[in-house]
């Protein structure tokens, strides 16, 4: 029996509407969804496919959210070595992840490895948050020459890739808004900065501006600074 395939689906931010065929195809031809559950329960990339799976064996894996390194790293391998099993049963899983597959995405490292230990594997591109929540805006993320430049928000270096030109788009802030609401400010980049939180789900949120931003936001933000 050969093996099956392991398909890493990038579903959209939010909005069912921005779904891409070719991930509806994958979907529907796979025979297993692998789908992350978030803390508290959180499975926000399966309502967003939901209608094209409902036939499937659904493999819900639990994704710790820290910077625990050790942690992540023993999750991403037992997340794995669960889906190996399924593909030496000759069934292809299409793993689904909110935006992009490829950026910032927690399927990445579990990509590598099951790739390492010989089984076959496949990219499917979303739609980003940040591609969506510039659309949502009606702005445009660069032109001509603007460079576009991707932080992940709560890092150690953001802060001096925010002196660089162009247009920065910040990723993932969460409980730590406050505190880069506080850095954009003393870089003199707030009113240059717009966020979209949760964008294209049912809670979305828009900030034209900071001063309403509070001191926590949803894991889903996006802040884009037009500098």
């Amino acid at each position: 029996m050969n093996n099956g395939k392991l398909y890493g689906v990038g579903v959209g931010p939010g909005d069912k509407e921005l779904l891409t065929l070719k991930a509806i195809r994958v979907l529907r031809e796979s025979e297993v969804t692998a789908v992350p559950v978030m803390s508290g329960g959180n499975r926000a990339a399966y309502e967003i496919v939901e209608e094209y799976v409902r036939d499937k064996d659904i493999l819900e894996l639990p994704m710790p959210m820290t910077k625990d390194f050790a942690r992540l790293e023993a999750s991403y391998t037992a997340i794995a070595q669960r889906l190996e099993g399924i593909l030496k049963e000759g069934k292809s899983i299409a793993f689904i992840t909110l935006g992009d597959v490829t950026i910032y995405s927690t399927y990445a490292r579990i990509n590598r490895i099951v790739q390492k230990h010989g089984f076959e594997t496949e990219l499917v591109p979303g739609i980003t948050s940040f591609c969506a929540a510039a659309a949502r805006l009606n702005m445009p993320l660069c032109e001509r020459g603007e460079p576009l430049i991707i932080l992940p928000a709560s890092y150690e270096q953001t802060e001096n890739m925010l002196n660089a030109r162009g247009t920065k788009v910040l990723m993932k802030a969460g409980r730590r808004i406050g505190e880069v609401c506080d850095l954009l400010r003393g870089k003199g980049l707030a009113e240059k900065s717009v966020m979209v939180e949760c964008c294209g789900m049912e809670n979305e949120r828009i900030y034209k501006g900071l001063d309403d931003v509070g001191e926590n936001s949803s894991y889903f933000s996006i802040v884009i600074v037009k500098d």
